[in-house]
């Protein structure tokens, strides 16, 4: 099948959405798939991100300022694959010229439509999304709610996905570290340094915690709000506690999650929260926004805590600094039952979604419902 993604933020820029598209597109050419991705992201005069391999001069990448039809007519793919964020001008621009061919098209968004759902009329008689005929996807039912009051259609679910072997793989060394009531605990941030992402908010919720224990934290990430972050840090007397070490490789990642002993996902806008999702995999015990896309794959006092407000976050994050017990048992779980987000799984539903949309070579789908949105799952 010839598969083309096309998406408005790629590698080099490093995100949920760019490392998503990447490792999709990657695992597709791996099934022998011919697959391109199309791109507005540059290339950059330098690496901005830490990566052991240049992801962003492989020649399946087509750095454009728009697809248009004479691209998408020469490419001839079987399918088009839009990835769209809030703002997404040259996905969207896209999916519109791929169904005006006949293409099918399979669209699915990567945040949450908070915002545009409030204005949703609006939003509709300006787009005419509603009226395309693509398949319309989100990556959790979280967003797929909002998704569906924006163009008044069903919308299935296409769940980001992790390397499961790889994030429950580690030195036997480091087990007793992870599950252990070693004190003070390590509490671990994986995220990029944003207004969205909850930068200044998070350290708030780690200086409620230092307030009443002993702690030590480490966020992983960088991002234009790391200078605030930093004074926010020395103001309060917690540069010592609470470690910055910028944004790291996948490895290095690993190897933070398995000397730490609770994750914090601060973002209550997230549409799904791929690092925690990676930390949930690892085994550790994820403290995330209720109302978030970590939702979706974390039960409260299961695989985690789950928080309806800042407040409760760093009440449930010293909950478990302190509650040795219940630590180990929601770690004991997460080693002991992973999750079923896999990279397998997620290449079945992209290529049902694909099929959905009347692709060539996909397989047969069902839909099941789950709440109001779809999951699609392979018929096999």
């Amino acid at each position: 099948m010839r598969i083309v993604h096309a998406t408005d933020c790629y590698l080099p820029r490093l995100g949920g959405i760019e490392l998503h598209v990447r490792d999709l597109a990657q695992r597709q050419r791996s099934d022998g798939h011919q697959v391109t991705v199309a791109t507005r992201t540059q290339q950059p005069t330098e690496a901005l991100w830490p990566t052991e391999s240049g992801d962003w001069d492989e020649p399946h990448v087509l750095r454009l300022r728009t697809l248009g039809k004479d691209r998408l007519e020469w490419l001839a793919p079987d399918v088009v694959h839009v990835h769209l964020s809030v703002v997404s001008p040259f996905a969207l621009a896209a999916a519109r010229r791929a169904a005006e061919l006949g293409i099918p098209t399979v669209v699915t968004v990567h945040s949450l439509w908070s915002d545009l759902a409030r204005v949703a009329p609006l939003v509709r008689s300006t787009m005419g999304a509603h009226r395309w005929p693509v398949v319309w996807t989100a990556v959790s039912r979280q967003a797929a709610a909002y998704v569906e009051r924006v163009v008044a259609r069903d919308v299935g679910v296409l769940p980001n996905a992790v390397d499961v072997g790889f994030w429950r793989g580690r030195p036997a060394s480091d087990q007793p570290r992870l599950a252990a009531g070693n004190h003070p605990p390590t509490i671990l941030s994986v995220m990029r340094l944003t207004t969205v992402k909850r930068t200044i908010p998070l350290a708030r919720v780690l200086h409620r915690v230092s307030d009443e224990t002993d702690i030590r934290a480490v966020i992983v990430g960088d991002g234009p709000k790391r200078a605030a972050l930093e004074r926010y840090l020395r103001r309060h007397g917690l540069a010592e506690r609470v470690r910055l070490v910028g944004a790291l490789d996948r490895n290095r990642v690993r190897a933070a999650m398995a000397t730490a002993a609770i994750f914090v996902a601060p973002a209550h806008r997230e549409s799904f929260g791929i690092a925690a999702l990676e930390a949930r995999t690892a085994g550790l015990p994820v403290v995330a926004r209720a109302a978030s896309g970590v939702a979706s794959f974390i039960c409260d006092r299961r695989e985690g805590l789950l928080a309806d407000s800042d407040r409760a976050l760093a009440r449930h994050t010293l909950e478990l600094v302190r509650n040795v017990d219940l630590r180990r048992e929601i770690i004991d779980h997460n080693r002991a039952v992973p999750p079923d987000l896999s990279w397998s799984a997620a290449l079945r539903s992209n290529h049902d979604a694909y099929a959905l949309a009347g692709a060539r070579g996909g397989s047969r789908c069902l839909a099941v419902p789950t709440r109001r949105s779809q999951v699609l799952v392979a018929d096999r």
